[in-house]
């Protein structure tokens, strides 16, 4: 087959190569010039490109303080969009215009077809991208969503995997993490936890304030600044309820438990040993109790 025998669409007039190549009285020079002139120029292109524009986007997440499991698909994303555009330089210079115009045609006509059929995908591809830019929370973070909560395990481009603190292990949509309101108790230094203590109505609540208050300065796992504050909160049915403020420092799951426990336990063993009550709900139930048919007893003399 001769080189004008190939479909139009193949045929590249060599670009700078081929013409140099030809003027040399080079055999198949139109064709061996197209075909350097693709790969140079492609090799040329992704090398500089890849080089250049890693450099670049990586520099953009380290700033951004992005963790090595969002850096990789990143990267890799970054090569694609290199590679891309390498091959379309490279038919580009070899002299194939017509290919190119097919190629955007066909990748046009493409990206409409999965866009209809990949919607879902594709929106969760995006939230993706959105948790790895705006940092709504990290790996081993522990957050709460939609009723749900428990520690961020792995974070990719479509699902975010949560493992529960019944160490179930949740797959997650990004989509629904980026459509609603996501609550991240740890995204910061410290945490302020609230925990509500009930006194009898006879107790002296200030003697009950100072108890909180000293238990929370002697626990290790609270901080000293913001200082713990103890404030009355309701007078219920059968308490009346003190509400401690307190924070703790590096805050997980496992700490507040941890820290929620051991200061209600030390709070209730002071109280016992000062006399006061921790009271619950009392009911008092009122009314009478009557039977019918007595007049209709007879007594028997048996």
């Amino acid at each position: 087959m001769t080189l004008a025998a190939l479909p139009l669409q193949l045929q590249g007039d060599g670009g700078a190569i081929g013409r140099f190549l030809a003027e040399a009285n080079i055999p198949y020079a139109q064709l061996l010039g197209s075909v350097l002139s693709f790969f140079v120029t492609f090799l040329v292109v992704y090398i500089v490109g890849k080089v250049v524009l890693s450099s670049v986007v990586s520099r953009y997440l380290d700033r951004r303080g992005a963790d090595e499991h969002a850096k990789k698909p990143l990267m890799k994303l970054v090569t694609v969009v290199v590679a891309f555009v390498a091959i379309a330089a490279g038919f580009r210079m070899a002299g194939f215009p017509n290919i190119l115009q097919s190629l955007a045609t066909i990748a046009a006509a493409g990206t409409l077809a999965i866009g209809f059929a990949m919607q879902d995908t594709i929106s969760n591809f995006v939230a993706g991208i959105f948790i790895f830019t705006d940092r709504p929370f990290r790996i081993n973070d522990w957050i709460e969503w939609d009723g749900h909560s428990g520690i961020v395990e792995d974070i990719s481009f479509r699902v975010t995997r949560v493992r529960t603190f019944d160490n179930e292990l949740l797959t997650v949509p990004n989509s629904q993490l980026t459509d609603g309101v996501i609550k991240n108790p740890v995204a910061k230094d410290k945490l302020r936890l609230q925990v509500p203590f009930g006194i009898g109505y006879d107790d002296d609540i200030q003697q009950a304030t100072d108890i909180i208050l000293e238990e929370a300065q002697a626990h290790d796992g609270i901080m000293d600044a913001p200082e713990p504050s103890v404030r009355l909160t309701e007078l219920g049915d059968s308490a009346v309820v003190l509400k401690s403020r307190i924070w703790i420092a590096n805050p997980s799951r496992a700490d507040f438990v941890k820290t929620r426990g051991e200061y209600v336990t030390a709070v209730k063993k002071r109280f016992d040993e000062e006399g006061i009550d921790f009271p619950y709900p009392n009911r008092t139930l009122s009314g009478e109790l009557s039977v019918a048919g007595m007049d209709r007893v007879v007594q028997s003399n048996d």
